[in-house]
């Protein structure tokens, strides 16, 4: 093979190890707000409590619509945040989305919805399992467990990997989530000269 074609092979090696849509870690680096607080125990608290956990079926459902809805007219992404609020992990994910460096930000990329699927007392998936079902999730390895997915409905991830062992500072967190973001407002930025995989 040519030494010139190289980086071409390159590019689209990692193009496929990114997978469709999503920004390269490079690019996510750039576009991603640099938080502040650098550790855990630096949140500001109390923590939020982001799951109503006494939300219908019926409204949990329209609640997940209504993103779906709104990301078809806004370009964005839709994040569907699964958990309860007995799991620490689960509100530590959500002040870091509730810094003020990182809100604008996943607002301006992202629909959020949290969903209860968990209660305290059974600490597994025993409540609103139509969301499950609506997006294939047999089996929920870890909380927060998020669904990123194209304002279409096909998902582009089900992982817990926001807050696994790699990811334990805000920084690290909101870094994971930005490798989702949506490729319409990132084209914006690659239009200043970087670049961007999608």
């Amino acid at each position: 093979m040519a030494r010139s074609s190289l980086p071409a092979v390159a590019a689209l090696a990692m193009a496929l190890a990114i997978g469709p849509g999503l920004v390269s870690p490079s690019h996510a680096a750039e576009i991603t707000p640099r938080l502040e607080v650098r550790t855990l125990k630096a949140l500001p608290t109390p923590l939020p409590y982001p799951y109503d956990e006494k939300a219908s079926a019926k409204s949990v459902d329209a609640a997940l619509d209504a993103a779906f809805a709104r990301a078809r007219v806004s370009h964005k992404r839709v994040i569907v945040d699964l958990g309860g609020n007995w799991c620490s992990w689960c509100r530590l994910l959500a002040a870091v989305m509730e810094l003020p460096e990182a809100e604008p930000f996943i607002k301006a990329h992202f629909e959020v919805v949290s969903i209860a699927v968990t209660s305290a007392e059974k600490s597994r998936d025993d409540e609103n399992r139509q969301v499950l079902k609506r997006f294939d999730i047999k089996t929920i390895d870890g909380y927060p467990y998020l669904v990123v997915a194209e304002p279409d409905g096909r998902v582009l991830a089900r992982s817990s990997a926001v807050t696994d062992d790699a990811h334990h500072t805000p920084q690290a967190m909101l870094d994971w989530i930005a490798r989702f973001a949506t490729p319409a407002h990132s084209v914006k930025t690659a239009a200043r000269g970087r670049e961007v995989v999608s």
